[in-house]
C-alpha cells in the first residue's frame, strides 16, 4: 500500500532541505539517494510532485526530473504515469550504498566509470571469443538487424546496442563480471541515451558492433578485444560530448 498524504509530502520536502544554487543532478540524486536509503521514509511512499521537490530544493524543475529519471533507472524508484512517483518497495539496501558514489558524481567520475566499463567490455568480450554459443551468437546478430533498422529511431537504436552488450557479458560466462557491467551501463544510461544524436554516429556505432562480432564469430580474442577497444575509445568520446553537452560549468 503506498503512502500518500500533505503531511508526508512536507516531511520529505523538509528533511532534504534546501541545497545552493547552482547545484548539478548529480547532487540532487545523491541528496534523495542519501534520503531514501535513510530509513526514515517507508517503501511505497509517494514523493512529492517535481515542483515542491524543486522548490525545496532550490534548483530546477528539470534538475530534479533527470535526478528521478536516473534512480528510475536503478530501480530505487517507480513512475506511474497519472498516478506519481513513488519509493518502490523492494529497494536494495545494497545497490544503492555501493553504487552510490558512482551515481552521476559530476564529470571526473563519469570519465572513471566510462574508463572502468571500457576494461570490463574488453575483458567480457574476451572471454565470449573462448565461450560464445551459435544460439549467442545468433541473438547478436538479431540485435545487429535491429540497430540497422533503426537507424533513424534513435531510441530504439540504443535499445539494439544495450542488448548486443548484455548477450557480450551473458557470453563470457562470468556472472560477477556480467553484473558489474550491468551497473556500470545503468549508471551511466542517462548519457548513453544522448550520446547518439543522429544518424551519422547510429552508422558508426553499427559498423564497430560489425566488427566485434565478425571477431567474436572467429573466436578470435586478439580481434574481438582490439575491436571492443576501438568502439569502447569513440563510445566513450560520444558519450563524454553528451555530458559536457548538458553540464558545460563542471571541471574536467
Amino acid at each position: 500500500m503506498s503512502i500518500t498524504s500533505a503531511d508526508e509530502s512536507a516531511k520529505i520536502s523538509a528533511a532534504l532541505g534546501s541545497m545552493e544554487q547552482g547545484s548539478v543532478v548529480s547532487e540532487v540524486a545523491e541528496r534523495l539517494l542519501g534520503y531514501f536509503t535513510s530509513g526514515d521514509i517507508a517503501v511505497g511512499t509517494r514523493l512529492p510532485a517535481e515542483r515542491t521537490l524543486a522548490a525545496s530544493l532550490g534548483v530546477g524543475r528539470s534538475a530534479v526530473r533527470e535526478a528521478l529519471a536516473a534512480l528510475e533507472i536503478l530501480g530505487i524508484v517507480v513512475v506511474k504515469p497519472g498516478s506519481g512517483t513513488y519509493l518502490r518497495d523492494a529497494v536494495s539496501e545494497l545497490l544503492p550504498r555501493t553504487l552510490s558514489w558512482g551515481l552521476m558524481l559530476g564529470a571526473p567520475r563519469t570519465r572513471e566509470l566510462i574508463e572502468l566499463r571500457s576494461g570490463l567490455e574488453v575483458q567480457a568480450v574476451q572471454l565470449a571469443a573462448a565461450r560464445v554459443t551459435d544460439a549467442s551468437l545468433e541473438r547478436m546478430r538479431v540485435d545487429l538487424a535491429a540497430m540497422e533498422e533503426n537507424l533513424q529511431n534513435l531510441k530504439a537504436f540504443v535499445e539494439a546496442d544495450a542488448a548486443f552488450h548484455r548477450e557480450i557479458a551473458v557470453s563470457s560466462g562470468n556472472q560477477v563480471l556480467q553484473e558489474l557491467l550491468q551497473s556500470i551501463r545503468s549508471l551511466l544510461r542517462i548519457w548513453v541515451d544522448r550520446a547518439l544524436t543522429d544518424e551519422g554516429h547510429a552508422a558508426a556505432a553499427l559498423a564497430e558492433h560489425r566488427r566485434i562480432f565478425e571477431a567474436l564469430e572467429k573466436r578470435d580474442s586478439t580481434a574481438v578485444a582490439e575491436a571492443m577497444q576501438s568502439h569502447m575509445t569513440t563510445a566513450g568520446r560520444r558519450l563524454l560530448e553528451g555530458y559536457d553537452a548538458q553540464n558545460p560549468d563542471d571541471e574536467a
